[in-house]
């Protein structure tokens, strides 16, 4: 008998799962979407694709809930959410740019754009391009903003996609901070391309700019190197 009334019990307990995991599935998804950019006086920054990460908070209705959000390599980020009030913050020591800890209101009500400023440390104000056989040489504008922390290092990075990064890399030359009499003169570095990548149609060029302390990068925007 014992046994039977802890089948029906089971049996009740299973239904309820059930009923509940319906519920769940009928939930409406999110249908908002939040688009915007990391900026510097309104100039997206270049980074690594998703490199960086923001973070979205919410009051629920008994927690407060994060979501993450991932910076692409153009400076830009999109997330789906429901309407409601939130929170952006940017991470302490991730970015190329000055921690900040003060957090952005954001009212999400349809399709939502906001720009989120940020001080960096170094830009690449401008970058320059010239291919003379599997030699790539790049004139280089460098721009100190934050002043607080030194330069370590300007890269140029060769790579077969336009995801050409710290990480995703065939060849690069680096150039030390030591070896910069100033910063505000114009840089020129010169790559090779690999043999590998010799044959194919294009390659693409970065550069970035790298400060002591910080584990990220600022950099320019991908160019694409026709090869043929």
């Amino acid at each position: 008998m014992m046994k039977i009334i802890r089948n029906i019990i089971g049996l009740f307990a299973i239904a309820a799962i059930a009923i509940t995991a319906c519920k769940k599935d009928n939930y409406e998804a999110p249908e908002s979407m939040l688009t915007g950019r990391v900026v510097y006086q309104s100039t997206p920054i270049g980074l690594r694709s998703n490199g960086v990460q923001l973070e979205l908070w919410q009051h629920g209705y008994d927690f407060f809930s994060k979501i993450p959000v991932y910076v692409a390599q153009d400076g830009s980020f999109s997330a789906r959410l429901f309407d409601g009030e939130y929170l952006l913050t940017r991470q302490r020591g991730v970015g190329p740019w000055a921690d900040n800890t003060d957090s952005i209101k954001i009212t999400v009500k349809g399709n939502t754009v906001v720009d989120v400023p940020v001080d960096p440390y170094f830009l690449v104000k401008s970058a320059a391009y010239q291919r003379n056989n599997l030699t790539v040489t790049s004139t280089v504008n460098i721009q100190r903003v934050n002043t607080t922390k030194n330069l370590e290092f300007v890269k140029l990075y060769i790579y077969k996609t336009a995801l050409v990064d710290e990480l995703n890399q065939d060849a690069a030359t680096v150039v030390p901070a030591a070896n910069i009499q100033d910063i505000n003169q114009q840089l020129t570095i010169t790559a090779t391309i690999p043999a590998s990548l010799a044959n194919g149609e294009a390659v693409y060029a970065r550069v970035g700019v790298k400060t002591i302390g910080v584990p990220e990068l600022a950099y320019s925007a991908p160019e694409k190197i026709q090869l043929k």
